[in-house]
Formats: C-alpha cells, structure tokens, sequence
C-alpha cells in the first residue's frame, strides 16, 4: 500500500505517533509561522565584525597531491557548468536558477516558506534537486579549488553565485527556508567558503562587510533557533541544524543574539548526537549513510569550537569516537560499510573532488584527530578534509580534558543494541546479519522492512546485495519497493511487510527482532560463526533464521524458520549488479569479474519452493540495484515462493568456488 504524505489520514497517522510535548511544540511553531508572516525583521547592525577562524598555507600545502588534482577536475568542470545531483546531468551551473527542478522540469513557486507545499512533486518537482544545489557544497569545492592554487577566478565565482543566491532568495520566501536541515547544511557551507577564501582580497567584503551576506546569516539562525525538528523528527535532520548553527554562531559571531544561539546549539548538539547514537557507536537510525553524515557533521562543530576557542562537552568527542571505531569496525575489505536502511548522499561538508572515497575520509580523519587502533583497517587513500579538519580539531589524546575512554581491544563482530552482526571469512567474505530494532522513534522514518536480512560480499564485490533507497518523493511505487520486505534478502509472508507502513517516512507498527546467537569472531583461518534471530512482524507467526559461515569451505548456509500456521512465502535473494546468474531449478551458478580476475559461487535454494528469476521488471518494480540516490539499474533478484507450514525450514547454501 502506498499513502500520500499529503492526505488527511496520513496527518492522523502522523499525530498518532507524537507524544503531547511534541504536539505542543508544533502547535507554538504553528503560531510562530503565521506571525512570522509579516515582513521579517531587519538584522541588528554590526561593527567591526572579523572572521579569525582561518587556516595557515602550510595546511593547504599538506594537502595531498593526487587529492587536490581530484579536487581542481571537479572545480574545473563546475567553472563549466556542469555538476551531477542524484543521477541527473546538469549544465546550467554557469548562472543557476535555484528554483528549478532538471528532472521534471518544474519549478517551485515563489511565496511566503511555509506555504510552499515542498512535499508536492506535481506542484514543485522534486525537492531534492531543487534543495541539493542551494546546500551550496559545490561552491565548498570551488573555495577548496581557489585556497590550494590561489586562481582567483574560483573566488569570483563563488562571490558571483552566493550574491545572487542571496539577492533571489530573501529570508522567509521561497522553498529554500522551509526545511532546517538545509539552512543548517548552509550555514556549515559559508563558513568553510568564508575560512576558504581568506586569501582572497574580496573575502571580507563578501562576508562580514556585506550586509547583504549579514542579513542572510542572522536570519538562518534566528530561523534555526525558533523552527527546531522535534520528537519523532529528531534524528539527524535536528544535528544538522545544531551543527549548522553551532558552526556559524562560533564562526560568524558578531550579533547580539550569538552568544545565546551558539549555547542553545551547542546544548541541543550534545543531547541529539548521544540520542542518535547507541553505546556501541553505531548510529540508531540504523540507515549507514546517516552514520555518515553525523559524523561529518559532528566532527565540523568541534571544528569549529577548537578554531574559537569554545569549549564542548566531552560526551560529544566521546560519540564521535564510538562512531568512528564503529565505523572501522563494520566496512568491508575495501572499507565499504553496510548499505542499510535509507541513504540520500547526503554530505556535512564537500571539500573533494569527485573519486574521493567518503569512507577512507572519514578513517582517516579519526586517525587524525582521535588516532587509529591496531585492528583498524588500513587507508590507502587520500583526501582534501583530512588535513583541513585536522589543523582545526585538537587530537583527543592530547585533549585536556578529555578522561581515558576504553576503546575495543579487538575488531568488534556483534552490536548487540543495534542488532547488527558482522561475520568474516576467507578471501574477504564478509556478511552482515540484520537482527535490531526498526528504526530509530516512533516513525522510524530511515528505516526499512528489512528484519532478519542478510547482505554478503565477496572482496567488497555485491553479491547477495542491499538493493539501496533510489528516491524519497514524487514516485511512490519507487518508494514503497525499495523499503520493502520482498526488496530485501529475508521472507515474506502473504504477501505483507513486516512493518506497516503510514507514508513515505512513517512507519505506523515497528516488527520486533531479538538476536537469539551471535558468535562473530572472524574465521578466515578457519572454524564456523553463527547468528540467530527472530522478528515477530508477522502476526500469529514467528520468523527465525539461522546463519553459519564455515571458512574451510567458504560456504554461506542459511535457514528459515516459521513458527506459526501455514501461510504463502516469498524468500527473495537480492544479487548485486555485477553478478550474472544463472538458474536451473532451486539452483543458480553466480559469475562475476573483480580486477580482471573470474570469480563464481553456487546458490543451492530450497527445494520445496518454486524459484524465477526476476531483472529490471517495473510493473510492480522487481530486480533492481540502486547504487546512489536517484540511480538505479537492472540485477537479477530470485525469488522462491511456496507456503510455510511449520514441519520444516528451508536451507539456503552459498558456496563461494576456490
């Protein structure tokens, strides 16, 4: 089922999911929007205003060589117009219209923010696209571009773009000043651009002596400070709003209300980065690519606190270090993480060129600012951010106030308060066991109905894969399968998904998993690890599965049970989008190629099920890899269907071949 996010039902749906203290926040900003009608106010004069927060050429001369030709393509081909947002080719970068839409070729109306229906595709395209560009990280890149070679007409550029950003877009009007998690991101934005261009001879003038730029500032975070996600909203859009705020009230602090903003920011920062994170480090949300983002997004507001001086809670260092060793602890041989739950590329702050690797980056800026463990895995690459967060962030160790934290001996495998179990075998097998809760408060709204859910790689290569998000509005159909029980690797039962879904980012009943054995210990040398766990999605049934990886045969074995009356199933293997499959009966021959090399695998499918396969079919969507946000492409999903009746499981077996 598919449900508008515009309807009147899902209204109640979503009041149902909201304590009485969130509902009256959202009614007081319901006041606050209809006051804020009138003309906004003007911002408070400023004098003497200076930006110190600055970085020294020695930095940029630290940056990496082979980073900053990545980084000086990627400005090039922006200084030519052309940029890719989610899929979608873009050549109108020279002079940008801000309001429209490439990929449906609408444009958002102009009006007072809060009339602006955003969530509507037919009346103003997808958001994302039109939202993406004004985070203003690709004029982070051209900043970048301009402080490592000092070519000026990068500066104008980004000069030219951020006057006319400002001239079109005035404060309250328009779609840009609906959603904080954008002014946030923004606000983060203008500040590294502003520490970027110190050299430049117009960077003052720009900033702080422009009261265009002044007014631009102040609003953003009078905004920020009044229209706070709430609640069931809190996830990681209100870390971006107080990492945005937090940032730009260190960095561009010169109003009266500065000192309040920059409290109130940095206390709400520490209160939602311990909320969203378990004591494991991984993110609750349990949506990687979110992981990802508060972590950037984290580590630029400490930043910005060492740059002027301010002082944070410890527990916000704290966090982000569990976060960077959970981190380590989940990727792959090629330090790829998991692909689970919801993923939009979201980015904290872009200061690399195009084939950095985000996960390398994000290593190595923790061996930078918190230092490596023993067991970590090596990073080979390189990137801009590292060495221009790290000349800014004090290391932990030498952090004064910093206790002694204990930091995992050896490479965690299980986290239990996630759910998630990590297993390791030979020649880089590596299989993620999906046994934690749904998602993150009552909405969930990053989750997937995935409980139970297993995603296997071969040396980093997809093979029974997570086939990803693809979109968030405009494409319901698109939506709905790409969160779905059948678009995972586990089982279905009649049909339905094992948590009930309200609307795009609502999920109204949350299936329950317990993790019943996880004995993860890496067993490359050899021996067998085994997982448990069961969900009780499923009303009047119970599904348990059962996963063992035995290293000397480097074979995958996985069992499902359903406790219950006999009902129809569906088990769905996913395979990534460079295995090719061949499928004769209950069993299937993988092929596929890793660094010019031929490698295959078997998949022995259960026998009392009937299995076809199914590649890039649309009506319903079926077979399908979605490898970034608005990108998808054919794969081959086998899908055995059947019914289950409790006398027996069905035993799947994937056999990696020598």
């Amino acid at each position: 089922m598919t449900v508008s996010s515009g309807s009147a039902g899902w209204y109640l749906r979503r009041l149902s999911r909201m304590g009485p203290q969130e509902v009256g926040g959202r009614v007081g900003d319901a006041v606050r929007r209809r006051r804020w009608r009138s003309a906004p106010p003007d911002c408070p004069s400023v004098t003497g205003a200076r930006f110190t927060a600055v970085l020294s050429a020695e930095t940029f001369a630290a940056v990496p060589a082979d980073a900053a030709k990545r980084l000086i393509a990627e400005a090039d081909r922006l200084m030519a117009g052309h940029a890719e947002f989610f899929g979608v080719e873009r050549d109108d970068l020279v002079d940008p219209d801000w309001w429209y839409d490439p990929k449906t070729g609408r444009r958002a109306p102009w009006g007072y923010a809060f009339d602006v229906p955003y969530r509507n595709e037919d009346a103003v395209g997808d958001i994302k696209q039109i939202w993406e560009l004004s985070r203003h990280q690709y004029l982070t890149v051209l900043a970048a571009a301009y402080a490592i070679t000092g070519h000026e007409r990068y500066a104008e550029r980004v000069a030219e773009h951020l006057r006319l950003w400002w001239a079109a877009n005035a404060p309250l009007r328009g779609v840009h000043w609906t959603s904080g998690i954008e002014l946030g991101i923004r606000l983060l934005s203008w500040v590294w651009i502003r520490r970027l261009l110190d050299g430049w001879p117009g960077a003052a003038g720009l900033f702080e002596g422009n009261p265009v730029a002044l007014n631009q500032i102040w609003h953003h975070q009078r905004w920020l400070a009044a229209f706070p996600s709430r609640g069931s909203s809190a996830n990681n859009h209100i870390v971006a709003e107080a990492a945005g705020q937090f940032a730009a009230s260190c960095a561009f602090g010169w109003f009266p209300s500065s000192a309040r903003w920059r409290a109130g920011a940095l206390k709400s920062l520490e209160r939602h980065l311990r909320s969203n994170t378990f004591e494991s480090g991984l993110n609750r949300e349990l949506a990687t690519e979110y992981h990802g983002l508060v972590l950037e997004l984290g580590l630029a507001a400490v930043a910005e606190a060492d740059a002027a001086g301010v002082s944070v809670p410890v527990s916000i260092r704290r966090v982000l270090l569990r976060m960077t060793d959970a981190l380590a602890a989940i990727v792959d041989d090629r330090l790829r993480p998991p692909r689970q739950g919801d993923s939009d590329d979201g980015h904290g702050l872009i200061v690399d060129g195009a084939g950095t690797d985000r996960w390398a980056s994000l290593l190595a800026t923790g061996d930078a600012v918190f230092g490596r463990l023993d067991w970590w895995p090596e990073v080979t690459g390189t990137d801009v951010r590292t060495p221009l967060l790290a000349a800014l962030v004090r290391p932990y160790a030498k952090h004064g106030t910093a206790p002694a934290v204990s930091r995992p001996a050896s490479r965690p495998g299980h986290f239990a308060d996630a759910g998630m179990t990590i297993l390791r075998g030979p020649e880089g097998i590596w299989c993620r066991c999906d046994g934690g809760p749904h998602g993150f408060l009552s909405i969930a709204a990053h989750a997937h109905a995935d409980a139970l859910s297993v995603e296997v790689r071969h040396d980093g290569v997809d093979v029974l894969a997570d086939p990803g998000t693809y979109c968030y509005h405009g494409q319901p159909e698109w939506r709905q399968y790409f969160r779905s029980t059948l678009g995972h690797n586990t089982l279905q039962l009649d049909g339905d998904d094992q948590s009930v879904s309200g609307g795009p980012f609502l999920w109204t009943r949350h299936a329950r998993s317990r993790v019943l054995v996880a004995d993860a210990a890496d067993v490359s040398d050899g021996g067998t690890a085994r997982w448990c766990a069961e969900h009780d999605g499923y009303q009047r049934s119970v599904h348990r599965r059962r996963v063992e990886l035995t290293a000397t045969n480097q074979e995958l074995r996985v069992v499902d049970e359903v406790r219950g009356p006999r009902r129809a199933v569906r088990l769905a293997f996913h395979l990534g989008p460079a295995i090719a499959a061949d499928l004769v009966g209950n069993w299937a021959v993988l092929t596929w190629t890793r660094d010019g090399e031929d490698r295959s695998a078997v998949l022995d499918l259960p026998g009392q099920l009937s299995w076809q396969a199914h590649r890039g079919e649309s009506d319903p969507p079926l077979g399908w890899y979605s490898a970034g946000f608005g990108r998808k492409e054919p794969a081959t999903t086998l899908v055995g269907t059947g019914f289950a009746d409790g006398a027996e499981g069905f035993t799947t077996v994937l056999r990696f071949c020598g």
